[in-house]
C-alpha cells in the first residue's frame, strides 16, 4: 500500500504540473482541462493503481486550495517569490501543504519525506533541501506542530542540556581583584 500511495503521489505531481505548466503559457489555442489531463496519467498507471480515490482528491483539493496552500508557501520561502520557484518545486510544495496542512490524514514526517523524495527524483540539485525546509518551516509554524514529536527539537535540547552541565561543572572558580577605591 505505501508503494501505492508514493506512484500515487507521482500521479498527482505530473498532473498538477502539466496542468501548471499548460496554464502559464497563456495559449488559448492549447487546451488545459485538468481531468483530461488527470483521465490520461490515470489510464497510463491504471494496472499498477489499486484506487484512485488518493490521487483524486491530491489533485483536485491542491487545485480548490491552491491560494490558501500559496499563502503558506510565501512567508516561509521569503527569499523566493511564489513565481520564480522552480515549478516542479513549486507543484511538489503545494500537494504536499495540501496534505499537510489541509488534509491532515497523514503523519507530518510521512508527507514531508515523501515530498522530499518526489523532489529528490524531479526536481534539481537543491530541491530536496529547499522542499524540506519549507515544508519544515510551515509545519514548525502551523496549530499542528508538537514540538515533543520533533526529535531534532528534542536532541538540541538534550545537547545544550549536556553543554551546559559541562560548563559548569568544569568551569574553575575565578578570584575577583578587589577594586581599589578611588582616591580622591
Amino acid at each position: 500500500m505505501a508503494s501505492n500511495r508514493h506512484l500515487s503521489r507521482i500521479i498527482a505531481l505530473q498532473t498538477l504540473y502539466e496542468y501548471d505548466f499548460r496554464m502559464s503559457l497563456d495559449m488559448p489555442e492549447l487546451k488545459t482541462d485538468l481531468k483530461e489531463i488527470l483521465d490520461r496519467n490515470l489510464q497510463v498507471y491504471a494496472e499498477a493503481l489499486e484506487e484512485t480515490d488518493f490521487i483524486l482528491d491530491l489533485v483536485n483539493g491542491t487545485i480548490k486550495k491552491q491560494k490558501a496552500i500559496d499563502a503558506l508557501i510565501v512567508p516561509a520561502a521569503p527569499e523566493w517569490p511564489i513565481d520564480q520557484i522552480a515549478k516542479v518545486d513549486k507543484t511538489i510544495l503545494r500537494m504536499s501543504c495540501y496534505e499537510l496542512m489541509i488534509k491532515c490524514e497523514v503523519p507530518p514526517k510521512v508527507v514531508i519525506n515523501e515530498a522530499v523524495e518526489l523532489a529528490k527524483s524531479f526536481g534539481g540539485d537543491n530541491s530536496s533541501k529547499f522542499v524540506n525546509g519549507v515544508l519544515g518551516t510551515i509545519y514548525r509554524e502551523s496549530k499542528f506542530y508538537e514540538p515533543k514529536e520533533d526529535k531534532k527539537l528534542q536532541e538540541s535540547k538534550q545537547e545544550d542540556s549536556r553543554q551546559s552541565e559541562s560548563a559548569s561543572t568544569n568551569a574553575k572558580p575565578t578570584k575577583s581583584k578587589p577594586k581599589k577605591a578611588k582616591e580622591e
